[in-house]
């Protein structure tokens, strides 16, 4: 394969046009949940993540995986956990059965946050996919992401 071989060629336009398509939606995202609610896009996903703990067997996340879920390093998720506790909007706790274990949950004001951020996060969603399905490079791809089933719960 070199380097003008037509699929390798498609690839990269394949990964760009995603690329694209993602940092446009997280921009608009952003921009609307900064406005409306002081929030970041990352802030949002985070509090979002926290909020779907629970009490059963494997309801809480440990910090690894909560970076897995918002996409974000294990130390760059620490910081943002930080920041939100600062806020009020996280609280930090020891695992009650293994004291090593550290974990975050959403606080009442994160809770009403998340809530009254929700809708400008679904309605910017849309938006900016309705904005990118007028793009021709980009239609396929926000036909896929519009297919997209949410994964069932385990």
């Amino acid at each position: 394969m070199t380097a003008t071989d037509p699929a390798l060629t498609a690839l990269a336009q394949g990964w760009c046009a995603l690329s694209l398509l993602h940092g446009r939606i997280e921009a608009h995202i952003e921009r609307a949940l900064q406005s409306g609610h002081d929030l970041s896009a990352r802030e949002y996903s985070l509090l979002d993540v926290l909020s779907r703990q629970h009490d059963g067997e494997g309801g809480h996340l440990q910090m690894k995986q909560v970076a897995d879920a918002v996409v974000l390093s294990q130390s760059a998720t620490t910081r943002l956990v930080t920041r939100l506790e600062d806020r009020g909007l996280l609280e930090r706790y020891l695992c009650p059965t293994d004291r090593r274990g550290i974990y975050t949950n959403v606080t009442e004001a994160g809770l009403k946050l998340l809530e009254e951020a929700r809708p400008t996060n679904d309605a910017a969603l849309r938006e900016a996919l309705d904005e990118a399905a007028q793009s021709p490079e980009l239609a396929p791809l926000v036909r896929v992401v519009e297919s997209l089933k949410a994964p069932a719960a385990a």
